[in-house]
C-alpha cells in the first residue's frame, strides 16, 4: 500500500508530505481546489510521459516521492537483477522532473521505466475517468475477462500468443518468398543468360584486361622490338669495333696499371665486374631478340578477348571487379528465386500446422472463456443490484472470429438498466451514474481477484444520488477491508465513511497555492456539512454528525 507522498514544487504545491492509512482514503475539496493533484502525482510517478509543465511556475524542478509498503510480492530477485538495494517491507520511489530530464530512482537507484511500469502492475490500480472511457470500449473487454480468469487460462493464452507470433512471422516469410517467386519466366531467362554469359568468358582475375593491353603493346610492336634489341646486341658484341672488344683494351691497359700501383686493384675488380654484367645484358638481349616472334594469331586473339572484356564491362559496371561482382549477384538472385519457389511450399505446410495448431489451444481458450463469462456476468449483476441496479442485467457476449493474437473471440459487455429494454453494448446505455457503478462493480470483482493493495477511485460517484450514493459508500466500505482504497467524492454520505479524511484547499493571495490537511474531529463534520448542504449551518451540522456516527 501507499504510505506516504511527498511533493515539492510540483504544480501549485511548495512542498507537501502526506501519510495515508489502510483502509478508506477519502479526499474532499471545492471544485477546481486541486483534489486530483495527489491522484495524478501517484499516478505521474509510474508514468513514462512527464511533461515539464509540472514544475512549479518560478522553481527548477520538482519532485514527487512515494513511500509503498511490501507485504506481499517477493522482490528481491527483481531488486538484486537492477542493483537496487532492499529495504525490507519498505520502497521509496523518486522522481525528479527538469526543464531538461526527468530521472526515476527505487531506493536511490536510477531505473527505467519498465521496472516502475512492474511495479505499478504490482502495487496500484487507479480508476480516472479516462480509464471509464476505456473500459466502455469492446476492444478492452476481452482483456478484463482474461484477467479475471487469468489463474485458469493465463499460461495457456501466454503459449498461443507466442504461436500466434510464429504463425505471424511464417505468414511474413510466405508472402516475401512469394514476392521473390513472382519473377516472370523472361526474368529467370534473362539472368541465366546473363551469368552464362560471364561464366563463358572465364575471366581469369580482375586485372586480366591489363595484363592482355600490356601483351598487345609488345605484340603490335614485335619487328620494332626485334630490331631494336638485336641493334643494341651486335653494338656491345659485335665482330668489328663493338663494345666488349674496346672494352678489352681497356681491361689489358687497367691490369698493366695496377701492377705499377696496387691502389688501383679495386677500380680495376669493379671494372671487371662491370664487363660480366655487359655480357649478361648482351646475352638477354640477343635471346629476347631472338626468341621474339611476330605471333600474328596470338596478336588476333588479344583482340578478340580484349573485345569481349570490354563488351562486359560496358554492360556490367566498367570493370572486371564489377563484372565478377555482378556474376555473383545474379547468382544470388537466381538462388533466392529457385530457393523461395522450393519454400512456398514447405512454409505453406508449416502455416497450415500452425493454424491448425492455434485453432485447437484458440478453441480451448475460447471453451474457458465462455465459462468464465458467464461466472463474471453474475458477479457483475449481483454486484449492480447492491449498487442500487436491482433491475440491471449484464451479460458478456461472446462471438467467434478468424484467428487473431487474442484467439477466436469477439467479446464486448451487455447491459441493460431498465426491465423493458434489450441488452446493448455498455458505451451505448449506461448513464453517467449508472457507468460510475458498473465500473465500481467491475473494479470491486476485479480487487477480489487480484493482489493489488490500493486501488484509487477519482470521482466514482459522477452521477449518483440518494439510495445509490449509499450503496456506492457501502461497497468502498467493504472493500476498503481488504484493500487500500483512495477516493476524491464530492458525496457527504460517501466521505462520512473515510478512515481517513484529506481536504484539499486552493488559497489565491500573492500567488496561488494548494494545500493539503487531514481532517479530525469539528473540522471533520463541517467539511462533510458543507459537502452536505453547501453551506455550514445547525442542520447540515448535524446531518454531517448523524453519517459519522
Amino acid at each position: 500500500m501507499i504510505k506516504q507522498l511527498k511533493l515539492k514544487d510540483y504544480i501549485l504545491i511548495d512542498e507537501l508530505c502526506a501519510n495515508f492509512d489502510k483502509g478508506l482514503n477519502i479526499i474532499t475539496g471545492e471544485t477546481g481546489a486541486g483534489k486530483s493533484i495527489i491522484i495524478n502525482a501517484i499516478d505521474l510517478v509510474f508514468s513514462s510521459r512527464v511533461s515539464k509543465d509540472v514544475i512549479k511556475t518560478g522553481c527548477d524542478k520538482a519532485s514527487i516521492e512515494i513511500t509503498l509498503e511490501n507485504t506481499k510480492h517477493d522482490l528481491s530477485g527483481l531488486f538484486e537483477a537492477n542493483g537496487i538495494d532492499d529495504l525490507g517491507q519498505e520502497i521509496i520511489i523518486t522522481k525528479e522532473i527538469t526543464q531538461n530530464a526527468v530521472r526515476s530512482r527505487i531506493n536511490g537507484t536510477l531505473v527505467n521505466q519498465e521496472l516502475l511500469k512492474n511495479l505499478r502492475a504490482l502495487f496500484v490500480d487507479i480508476h480516472s475517468q479516462h480509464q471509464t472511457y476505456t473500459f466502455l470500449q469492446p476492444l478492452y473487454h476481452i482483456n478484463l475477462l482474461d484477467s479475471y480468469a487469468k489463474d485458469v487460462y493465463g499460461q495457456q493464452l501466454i503459449l498461443y500468443k507466442e504461436k500466434f507470433k510464429e504463425y505471424e512471422d511464417y505468414i511474413k516469410l510466405l508472402n516475401e518468398a512469394k514476392n521473390v517467386a513472382t519473377a516472370t519466366e523472361s526474368q529467370i531467362d534473362f539472368l541465366k543468360f546473363q551469368i552464362n554469359e560471364i561464366e563463358e568468358a572465364n575471366i581469369q582475375s580482375e586485372t586480366e584486361d591489363e595484363e592482355l593491353t600490356k601483351e598487345l603493346e609488345v605484340l603490335e610492336n614485335a619487328e620494332k622490338l626485334k630490331e631494336l634489341t638485336g641493334g643494341a646486341y651486335w653494338a656491345i658484341n659485335g665482330d668489328d669495333g663493338s663494345i666488349l672488344e674496346a672494352l678489352a683494351k681497356i681491361k689489358t691497359d687497367l691490369s698493366k696499371a695496377e701492377s705499377f700501383d696496387p691502389k688501383l686493384e679495386d677500380l680495376n675488380s669493379q671494372f671487371i665486374d662491370a664487363v660480366e654484367n655487359l655480357k649478361d645484358v648482351s646475352s638477354s638481349l640477343r635471346d629476347y631478340s631472338q626468341n621474339l616472334d611476330n605471333d600474328t594469331q596470338r596478336l588476333n586473339d588479344i583482340q578478340e578477348r580484349l573485345f569481349l572484356i570490354d563488351k562486359l564491362k560496358r554492360k556490367y559496371g566498367g570493370t572486371l571487379e564489377n563484372v565478377l561482382k555482378s556474376y555473383e549477384n545474379f547468382r544470388e538472385e537466381l538462388s533466392q528465386i529457385e530457393f523461395s519457389t522450393q519454400n512456398i511450399e514447405n512454409l505453406e505446410n508449416k502455416i497450415s500446422q500452425q493454424r491448425d495448431n492455434l485453432l485447437k489451444i484458440a478453441g480451448e481458450i475460447s471453451e474457458h472463456r465462455k465459462n468464465y463469462a458467464q461466472v463474471l456476468s453474475v458477479l457483475i449483476q449481483d454486484k449492480l443490484a447492491v449498487l442500487e441496479l436491482p433491475k440491471a442485467r449484464f451479460e458478456i457476449q461472446i462471438k467467434n472470429k478468424d484467428l487473431s493474437s487474442n484467439g477466436i473471440d469477439n467479446v464486448e459487455f451487455l447491459i441493460s438498466t431498465n426491465i423493458s429494454e434489450d441488452l446493448k453494448p455498455l458505451a451505448k446505455v449506461a448513464s453517467g451514474g449508472e457507468i460510475s457503478r458498473v465500473m465500481l462493480a467491475i473494479k470491486s470483482i476485479f480487487a477480489q481477484n487480484d493482489e493489488i493493495d490500493t486501488v484509487i477511485f477519482d470521482e466514482i460517484d459522477t452521477g449518483i444520488s440518494g439510495k445509490a450514493t449509499q450503496s456506492v459508500a457501502d461497497e468502498m466500505v467493504e472493500l476498503s477491508k481488504s484493500h487500500q482504497i483512495f477516493v476524491i467524492t464530492h458525496q457527504a454520505i460517501i466521505a462520512s465513511k473515510a478512515d481517513k479524511h484529506f481536504y484539499v484547499r486552493k488559497s489565491q493571495q500573492d500567488q496561488t497555492k494548494v494545500e493539503v490537511y487531514v481532517l479530525t474531529g469539528d473540522n471533520r463534520i463541517k467539511a462533510i456539512a458543507e459537502l452536505a448542504g453547501g453551506t455550514i449551518n445547525e442542520q447540515s451540522i448535524e446531518f454531517a454528525k448523524s453519517l459519522i456516527s
